[in-house]
Formats: C-alpha cells, structure tokens, sequence
C-alpha cells in the first residue's frame, strides 16, 4: 500500500470527482471468479444481457456460465491454466463462454472473428490453446488454421443459440439458409454448444482453488516486429482495473439500476474489461450491439432502452452522429459517453454534447495495463481534449530519454506503475524486458505531457502505430504481408488521416514488375489481413528514404503524404 507520504505527490487527486477514492484494494478479491459470483448472488433477478430482445439475468449467466465450466473441465477434461480460444462477436453466449472459461480457471484467449487464417493460426499456435469456441459463420477461418496448431476441441455455436427455442430456430435458419452467411466447411469433431451445455449442466463443477498470479487472459496486442504478443494479464491485474473502473463510476451510477451499450466487440481489451466486467460487478443491465455497423438498428435499440452509459471510439461516435433518428432518442439517463481506443477529436466531441446534452468523457489505455490508467472525471462539463488523472492505485510519470522525472507541461514519455501492469509477453522475456526493466513501471512508449492538475494530453503516438477505428496496426505486419507479392520488391504502410476511420492504411511499394498495380497489391493483402489492416491507398515509388543502417524511415514517407 503506498504511504501517505507518496499519496501527497500525486497532484491528479485533487482533480478527482467527489466519492472516488485515491486507492483501491487489489487484493479484496482473490480472483475474477470471486468477484463475478459476488455480481450473480446481488444482482441475481436483475436483467444482465440483451441481445436482440432476449434477455438473460444474473442468476442465469450464472448457471449457465456453471454449466459451461464443468464441461470444459469434465467433458473436455481441460486443466486449470489451459488456454481457451473464444472466437465470438458480442452475442449472449460470448458472456456465457468468457464467463465459464473464467470460472473453470482456464484462460481466456480473445480472438478477432474477422481474422484470416494466417492471422487466426498465429495466435492459436502462441498461446497453445487447446480449445476453440467459434462462431458457426466463422469456422471456416479455423478449419483452415486448425493442421498447425495445438488445438483440439471445437465447439460452434449459432447466432441464435441462446434465443428461446422458436426464435432460435428461426434465426440460425435465416443465417444459414436466407442470408447465407455460414460456409459449408465441416470440422470433424466439432461439439455443437448447445450440446457443452447440456453436457456441462448433468456434470459435476468444481471450483478451482486460483491466486493473483494466475493467468486470467492472454490478450494479444501488435509489436513492432509486426508479429502479435499476448500480454499475460493475471487475475489480480484485471481484478484490479475492474475495481478501479467501478471506483470511477460508482459515484454517478446506481448500482443494479443503469443500462450500458455494448457496442464495441468484447473481443477488445476496452469493451471486455469496462463493458463486460466492470459493468458486471455493478449489475448494469449490458445491451450487446452484434452489428454496430447497422446503425439504424442500434439507434432504435437506444430508443428502446434508457441509456446510462455508451463506450465507444471517435469513428462511433461520429457515425451515430450522422445517423437519422440519433438525434431524437431520449438522452435523460444518459450519464456519460466514455471515450477511448483512440483520439477523440474536439468537433465530434462538441457536436455529441450539444446533441445529447452530456460530454464524452476521454481515458487512455492498453492492451499492457488491463487496460485503463487514465480517464476523465465524469462530472466534468465539457471536452478537454486531455485523457484524464490517472485512476485509483495508479501512478503516472513522464520521462526523458534518461529516465528521469520531468515537470508539469514538459513533453516525454509516458510511463505506468500500478497493479493493472500486465506481468508480460507470453513467452517472449526480450520484449517484456523492453518495455518493463525491472523498476516496476511499464514504458508505454506513447509520448504526452501532465499539466498541474494532473491530466494527461498525448502529444505523439507509438513511433510508425497506425490506428483505424480504434485497432492498432502495425506497419511492419503490412510491409510483410506485402513483400510477399512477387511484383513487389519493398514496401512501407503509413497511416493517413480518414474521415471515417480517423486513419487508414497506406502503403508506398518500389515495384519489381512494372506492370503491377495498386488494385493488386490491396487485393494480394486482403487474402492475409484483416479488413482494417488492407491498405486504403498504394503509391508506388522509385525507392524507399532510409537511414545509414538501412531502416526505412517512415517519417519522411508520412512528410511525403502530408505535402
């Protein structure tokens, strides 16, 4: 526990909203597990998931997560510390599964439905997870990756799989057979999720005895080798950004009362710890958002039910901005819009609080830190362009490049201490020991500065991150992916600015087949990349700047852009 000596130094706790302490206890929980039964014992009647009009309570996530855990751990007979693959938009059953992998002691190992096989079989074979749980539509991405990695059990599940009987016999016919949206891929093997519940519920759960150190989930983040690290993020470090998120909120928020939109995937560390867990652990009733890209329909889900809080990314925030009938939904429960994943731009900003009456309250994280070190008050009363004091238990310090402290306004790097840090890469101690050399604080590599009263601006990214909606990419992953066309002999991806995305990708190419073009090129990165990875735009150029050593210098290429 700091001393309150150390506490005196922290200038940001001045600036804190009335009823948030300066500190949380870590260790009032021995796990996720513990504080997640104690949500489903207080909260057991209350409404805790919708999704698309049905509605799951407390006590049923609770039975149901139960349910999912003894299969896991009889019928698959999975031991604790085992990792699990869950591959799954926002959809009930994604809760239920997070849950029960949670509760088995198994790892949760969150993956991206929209990945490609390269992307997806990378992952699988890192983490060694042994178990997959898919979403029918994208079991063909994983019947493609399986040959080469450790796995080997996969359960598939439906869209509508947790809906009532009549209702999920319509949706998961509509999918499949109407819209055509499940390929005919067949995994041998597979076990039907419905099938692990029913199993799971005529078998035996037993509790697994689990500490702070044990692992809760591997969550991968990008590098600048371009190759994907999970950062091993332990029960006491998601336990404790849980309870530092419910410190920040639970002065503006009724616990057991409040409704949250979720429409951010769950996939990501942001939605998953403040969305799922956090709101969890308040008994907020959580409306998951499968599609937020079918804007009408989420803005007649905010019609229908009484918004307290809406976590979103700038590019969300703009788009229900400018979708007709956003403007007439009733905001009177509206609290706060919560910001982060990316910049929130001052314009958007403005144009959310003269719309729904209340400002988006901006914080900042990682995949690294559980992931929130800083975040807004929310009683604040407008935009400030800065994201925030650091949360409870948190210390924030800007460095020079010789490490040491610098002063209010002056401009370095931002580094973390608190019992959020994740306790590294997966089995990769170089770049742990890159970004943690044994101090105890986590160099973030972004670059800001910290005003008098403690909150945060970020001047500068991390060098050459390009971020799209929200999602980090990695130049070099692009570069790769690239170069692997036999027209192209180099490549660099820089990113631009997007109205819609906030940035894109774009990639300049030194041509060894003259003949080549860009569509191509962006054709020949669609087969390895995600969506939001392919580059927006190609240039092609007679050679790429670079330094004496031979570095590509992204810098200039992104002076080039600009001009």
């Amino acid at each position: 526990m700091t001393n309150t000596a150390e506490l005196a130094d922290r200038r940001w706790l001045s600036s804190y909203a009335r009823g948030v302490p300066a500190e949380i206890d870590a260790d009032s929980y021995a796990s996720l597990p513990e504080l997640l039964g104690d949500a489903f014992e207080r909260f057991a009647d209350r409404p805790a998931f919708t999704n698309r009009g049905t509605t799951l309570s407390f006590a049923d996530i609770d039975r149901l997560s139960r349910d999912f855990a003894a299969y896991l751990q009889s019928g698959l007979g999975l031991q604790r510390g085992d990792r699990v693959a869950v591959m799954l938009p926002n959809l009930l059953q994604s809760t239920v599964v997070i849950f029960g992998v949670l509760r088995a002691g198994l790892v949760v190992v969150n993956v991206n439905p929209l990945y490609t096989a390269r992307e997806l079989e990378h992952q699988l074979a890192d983490s060694g997870a042994r178990t997959i749980v898919v979403l029918e539509n994208f079991k063909h991405t994983v019947a493609q990756a399986l040959a080469k990695t450790g796995v080997r059990n996969v359960i598939i599940t439906r869209v509508g799989d947790q809906f009532p009987a009549l209702k999920r016999l319509t949706v998961n016919f509509v999918v499949k057979h109407v819209k055509k949206l499940v390929p005919d891929d067949t995994i041998i093997g597979a076990v039907d999720y419905r099938t692990a519940l029913d199993t799971g519920g005529r078998a035996t759960f037993v509790k697994p005895a689990l500490a702070g150190d044990d692992l809760a989930f591997l969550q991968y983040t990008g590098g600048t080798t371009g190759v994907a690290k999970g950062a091993m993020l332990t029960q006491r470090n998601i336990v404790s950004n849980v309870l530092q998120a419910k410190a920040w909120f639970e002065p503006h928020f009724n616990a057991g009362e409040g409704t949250i939109f979720t429409a951010l995937p769950l996939y990501h560390v942001f939605a998953l710890t403040v969305n799922l867990l956090a709101y969890t652990g308040l008994g907020a009733h959580n409306v998951l958002i499968t599609n937020p890209r079918d804007l009408p329909a989420f803005v007649a889900e905010l019609k229908r039910y009484p918004c307290s809080f809406l976590t979103g990314v700038n590019t969300l925030f703009n788009a229900l901005l400018n979708t007709p009938g956003f403007a007439s939904v009733d905001f009177g429960s509206l609290r706060a819009g919560l910001g982060g994943g990316m910049a929130v731009q001052r314009d958007i900003a403005e144009r959310w609080h003269e719309v729904t009456g209340v400002p988006i309250c901006q914080g900042y994280g990682l995949t690294e830190t559980s992931p929130i070190v800083s975040c807004n008050p929310l009683d604040a009363s407008e935009f400030n362009g800065s994201v925030g004091v650091p949360l409870p238990s948190t210390d924030v310090a800007i460095l020079d490049d010789a490490g040491a402290t610098l002063g209010p306004g002056e401009t370095g790097e931002i580094c973390v201490n608190g019992p959020q840090v994740m306790a590294g890469y997966w089995n990769r101690p170089d770049a742990t020991a890159e970004v943690m050399p044994g101090d105890g604080w986590l160099r973030t590599g972004d670059i800001g500065h910290m005003d008098e009263q403690g909150f945060i601006y970020i001047d500068d990214r991390k060098k050459d991150l390009i971020i799209v909606s929200g999602f980090n990419v990695y130049p070099n992953e692009v570069d790769d992916i690239a170069t692997l066309h036999p027209g192209v002999r180099e490549a660099a991806a820089v990113g631009i600015e997007d109205e819609h995305s906030g940035e894109a990708v774009k990639l300049f190419v030194v041509r060894s087949d003259p003949a080549l073009d860009a569509a191509a090129v962006i054709e020949h990165c669609r087969e390895s990349l995600t969506g939001y990875k392919i580059p927006k735009e190609v240039e092609f150029i007679d050679e790429l700047p670079k330094s004496n050593v031979g570095k590509i210098l992204r810098r200039e290429l992104r002076d080039r852009q600009a001009r």
